[in-house]
């Protein structure tokens, strides 16, 4: 009876743990929804991530994953507002409750996911340490850096990893730290170091800030694994499902050939079965995320495929025209990947 009793009481108490997380889980959602618009914590002022245009609008590829998930969300793009926050000030945002998603050139590293209470939702853009020096200084290549003064944007992964390659390699260096990625940059363009190192996207975004971008020079080195994404605080599922499913669409929504130009005919049809199921025409995959029908041609529709949205922003339709090598799909030479909807 004593063993009855104890199976009884534990299986309540299984299932009250379970009403209590579920009755948590939906929490960051609830409020979301309930205030009607998505808090993103982006750059400071990157190019291609996350600036405000001449008008005053954030843009960039980091920007535009907050506008797909308030497609997603809410069938509406713009019901976004942003904070733009430095590399010291996004976790303690995001902590803090102050934002309800970070997409701002962050890289996915353990610590960050496992004991700061966030979590990564997926990888927007495959990156890694560079180094941007001026002509003047004479070098080709990272290993010829012995001795140098470097700019370093303070709170970042990029302090360690340059320790790291400079120890590995036998070589000395004297680091400037700054609080900005522009004060970072404005330091070597000043003079006051000789060379400029953070994420190699944004060496390319900082150069075309400068005056004389034409002086300065990145060098080939990748010195090291910087996988840029979105992150969440945990908690809570259904908010971690939605931020990682949106980046999920758009990868597959590239993959299928659905664009912002042909996605509504696309829907209409059910000859692809795959196409009919990540659309909506078939089944009702949108409901498990707790998100409308149509919740993918809004994304696709209002502001594009991962394609469309890294060629304006970073690529081949942008000033800094940067290759998609790894963030290529994985059936095109990259390692960009989406499990399906199905």
């Amino acid at each position: 009876m004593k063993s009855m009793k104890s199976t009884l009481a534990l299986l309540a108490a299984t299932a009250l743990l379970g009403v209590t997380a579920t009755a948590q889980a939906g929490a960051t959602l609830d409020a979301i929804t309930k205030k009607g618009f998505i808090q993103c914590g982006v750059s400071d002022g990157l190019p291609g991530f996350g600036v405000p245009n001449a008008q005053g609008k954030m843009t960039g590829i980091d920007v535009d994953v907050c506008h797909a998930v308030a497609a997603a969300l809410f069938g509406d793009a713009s019901k976004v507002k942003f904070s733009q926050l430095t590399a010291k000030e996004r976790f303690t945002a995001l902590q803090s409750g102050e934002i309800d998603l970070i997409s701002r050139n962050t890289t996915w590293t353990s610590s960050r996911d496992a004991g700061m209470g966030l979590v990564f939702t997926g990888v927007t853009y495959y990156d890694g340490i560079g180094f941007l020096v001026n002509n003047k200084l004479g070098v080709s290549s990272a290993k010829e850096l012995g001795g140098a003064t470097i700019c370093i944007q303070a709170g970042t992964t990029t302090e360690l990893n340059v320790s790291d390659y400079f120890r590995a390699n036998n070589l000395k260096y004297t680091p400037i730290t700054f609080d900005t990625a522009d004060e970072s940059a404005k330091g070597l363009e000043a003079g006051r170091c000789d060379v400029l190192t953070t994420d190699q996207s944004g060496l390319y975004a900082q150069r075309i800030k400068m005056a004389h971008p034409d002086e300065f020079v990145v060098l080939p080195e990748i010195i090291s694994k910087e996988p840029l994404g979105p992150l969440v605080r945990k908690g809570d599922e259904e908010w971690f499902s939605i931020v990682k499913w949106t980046l999920f669409a758009m990868l597959n929504a590239e993959e299928m050939g659905i664009t912002s130009q042909n996605v509504e005919e696309q829907a209409k049809s059910t000859k692809n079965p795959d196409v009919a199921r990540l659309l909506g025409a078939d089944g009702e995959y949108g409901k498990d995320l707790k998100l409308r029908k149509d919740w993918v041609v809004q994304i696709v529709k209002q502001v594009g495929n991962y394609s469309e949205v890294f060629e304006r922003n970073i690529g081949q339709g942008s000033v800094l025209k940067i290759k998609r090598g790894l963030n290529a799909l994985w059936n095109n030479g990259g390692i960009q990947y989406a499990p399906p909807v199905r």
